[in-house]
């Protein structure tokens, strides 16, 4: 697959909601990194979620049960 200026300028956005959903976690994950995760079908958001405590889920989890069976076949941006 060739990267268009399209495609990197969709990508910088959803990652970007990514990050803003991984500071949720700001100080609720330590010692665990902040992750966050949207998930892209078919250029509309699925799926969103972040890792919210220790010892809970992780971000993708979140996202994918947001997503369901959307999921399949979609993107998923994820900051870690």
């Amino acid at each position: 697959m060739t990267l268009t200026a399209e495609q990197a300028v969709l990508d910088a956005h959803y990652m970007a909601r990514a990050i803003e959903l991984a500071r949720k976690g700001l100080y609720t994950t330590h010692p665990n990194p902040r992750v966050g995760c949207v998930i892209v079908r078919d250029g509309q958001v699925v799926g969103e979620g972040w890792h919210e405590r220790t010892g809970e889920p992780h971000a993708e989890v979140h996202a994918l049960r947001a997503a369901g069976a959307l999921a399949r076949g979609a993107t998923a941006y994820v900051t870690l």
